[in-house]
């Protein structure tokens, strides 16, 4: 284990990150010394090693543009990587293709919620198609745990979802996502549409996927209300590296009876105020920042995983 310290304010924290190691029965998912760049850029994440157990639910936080989005989308195995880089369940992300479409790992996230309703399943959501049909389309589910997210979610299955607002929209997409039982789940804000009681109806069933079922999640949402007690491990990226990834019980200032908000505020204060020094003295490292100058996309990048949709 790496001893890493990252200083915040006029004061420090003493984290513990993970470095290359095998992994372990209890881990879900390992990163060792992760770094991921577009052909010809600068890397977006870069250098990181983390360990998460099963059961265990991260926190992922960090500004707009510190590789969080690329991480999550590398963690789901949609950008190829060496295989011993990211480890889900004891398997290759990427390489491993049955781990997404069996269901274990699932990630909801920004190309999901922006155009379709993401279970593996390439589904128009701005057409005249029911609710209904878009979740019973979904085949091998079991029965009860469909009804269970209708259920939690308020679905009205007549609802049409070219005539629904979008937070009622989102609430079929977020059904869909999780009807099949997963080990792993990853979440790019995904609730943000949704009102304070379905967000926290929802993150209560994760609590319980997480206890009853050694489910294991990675979220990652500028939203904080009801986290305090919801989460069990921390991961704060900046700059693409990680700067913190340890235990919730183990970062100092979460443990101090402070809001997670204005937690997280001051390290993002501090690490913007530590940016702008530099880039007064230096110029130049502006250009440098991951994400500065980001590359053209298309489908067809090479290291774009083409079959990272479930099944």
């Amino acid at each position: 284990m790496v001893q890493a310290e990252a200083r915040h304010g006029n004061g420090s924290i003493g984290v513990h990150v993970e470095g290359p190691n095998e992994q372990s029965p209890e881990d879900a998912v390992v990163l060792n010394s992760l770094s991921y760049a577009y052909s010809g850029h600068r890397p977006i994440v870069s250098d990181i090693s983390l360990s998460l157990p099963k059961g265990s639910r991260c926190l992922l936080l960090g500004a707009n543009g510190a590789g969080k989005s690329t991480l999550l989308q590398i963690l789901a195995g949609q950008y190829m990587v060496g295989p011993d880089a990211v480890r889900i369940l004891g398997r290759p992300a990427f390489h491993d293709i049955q781990l997404t479409s069996s269901g274990q790992l699932s990630y909801l996230g920004q190309q999901w919620r922006r155009d379709i309703a993401f279970a593996g399943y390439n589904v128009p959501i701005q057409g005249d198609i029911g609710a209904g049909k878009m979740i019973f389309g979904v085949e091998g589910v079991d029965p009860a745990r469909r009804q269970q997210l209708i259920d939690l979610l308020e679905i009205d299955l007549e609802w049409r979802l070219n005539k629904v607002s979008d937070g009622q929209r989102r609430r079929v997409q977020i059904c869909m996502g999780l009807l099949k039982p997963y080990q792993v789940l990853l979440l790019d804000e995904i609730t943000v549409d949704m009102d304070v009681v379905g967000r926290l109806d929802l993150l209560k069933f994760f609590v319980e996927e997480c206890e009853t079922r050694g489910a294991t999640i990675i979220y990652a949402t500028h939203i904080f209300d009801g986290l305090e007690k919801w989460i069990t491990h921390v991961a704060y990226l900046a700059d693409g590296q990680l700067r913190i990834g340890d235990k919730a019980s183990e970062v100092p200032e979460l443990q101090q009876g402070k809001k997670l908000l204005r937690v997280v505020e001051t390290w993002l204060r501090s690490d913007l105020e530590t940016s702008r020094r530099e880039e007064a003295a230096d110029p130049s490292l502006r250009a440098k920042r991951p994400g500065a100058a980001k590359p053209r996309t298309t489908p067809l990048m090479p290291t774009k995983h083409m079959m990272f949709f479930r099944g």
